[in-house]
């Protein structure tokens, strides 16, 4: 089957189209016919090594897969052929087949595109997970959302939206914003032209809660205007600079500086991680949340997809398909 695999720590230009084996079903897993494969920032980070969790090279990309259920063992729970899915995984959905553990997949509604499904877990998963469980976002709040168009932003807004926020976005240029004002946010901030501190206090006076997936200068300003007792939420540091956090601000507004990273909850806390996803898609049947698919490729253009997501001009999230 073919399959998108990075084959050394050396960048794009390791990243290939290669024929593999589908590998056999082990206890309780499951075999998915892929349909659609989302990109994350991740794997960006994944091919010069410096993600936290990169696999030994060789080895087949992505993290997030939709498609329809093929086999499963015999011991797998709550997953049967036929199934319509998404699934998320350390590595391995970009390829014609996923095999991996019942306990990552989720059924999809029917109504749900697959490209849908699969730009929907990672960045819908941290943007609620996030917001509920570390921001402790509450109706009627003020959430600032930072890199508001992109892949895990714009969730963000849609998220705090459903929630009952007051939302601020914040991107670079008026596209972006205009993306992010058709997916919920009350209140626009281009940060290439103005200065967030000053518009948040000119159009909120404060906020209470910050998703900052940028870091940099933003997470800087984000510190200017928060409210006391507020919350800003680390969620990555897309703007490239690993912000240092001054202690004194956060003694003297009473601030919560949280990091929140996703993917640990799977084993952190099994129970709560799975009860997000299923209200996520419940909002999803409710209509209250539509994923934005800025680019789709084939597996052939895989590294086209890459240079994309690098880039920072796509909004929303880039899929890549079998064909």
């Amino acid at each position: 089957m073919k399959a998108v695999q990075l084959t050394s720590l050396d960048g794009p230009d390791a990243v290939a189209l290669a024929d593999i084996q589908a590998g056999p079903l082990g206890a309780r897993q499951v075999r998915i016919r892929v349909e659609a494969a989302g990109l994350n920032f991740a794997d960006l980070l994944m091919m010069d090594g410096s993600y936290q969790a990169t696999p030994p090279t060789p080895f087949t990309m992505g993290m997030e897969a939709a498609g329809t259920v093929l086999e499963v063992d015999s011991a797998a729970d709550g997953v049967f052929p036929g199934d319509r899915v998404l699934a998320h995984v350390s590595s391995g959905a970009f390829a014609e087949e996923l095999v991996t553990g019942d306990a990552n997949c989720f059924v999809i509604p029917h109504a749900m595109p697959f490209d849908a499904a699969a730009a929907f877990p990672i960045a819908y998963g941290t943007a609620h997970l996030g917001l509920s469980h570390r921001g402790r976002l509450k109706e009627g709040e003020v959430l600032m959302v930072h890199g508001a168009a992109g892949g895990v932003g714009l969730t963000a807004v849609q998220v705090g939206k459903a929630m009952g926020a007051t939302v601020v976005a914040t991107a670079g240029g008026g596209e972006k914003l205009e993306v992010a004002r058709r997916a919920g946010a009350d209140h626009l901030i281009d940060y290439r032209s103005e200065s967030i501190r000053d518009r948040v206090k000119e159009l909120v006076g404060g906020v209470d809660v910050v998703f900052d997936p940028v870091g940099g200068d933003a997470f800087k300003q984000s510190l200017r205007c928060i409210n006391p007792e507020g919350r800003i939420l680390v969620i990555g540091f897309a703007g490239g600079e690993v912000p240092q956090i001054p202690a004194n601000i956060l003694l003297v507004k009473n601030v919560d500086v949280i990091g929140f990273y996703w993917g640990a909850y799977a084993a952190l806390d099994r129970e709560t991680f799975r009860r997000s996803m299923e209200d996520l898609l419940r909002m999803y049947e409710d209509g209250k949340l539509t994923p934005h698919i800025g680019g789709r490729f084939p597996f052939s253009g895989a590294r086209d997809a890459f240079d994309l997501l690098k880039s920072r001009k796509a909004a929303g999230k880039i899929v890549l398909t079998p064909s």
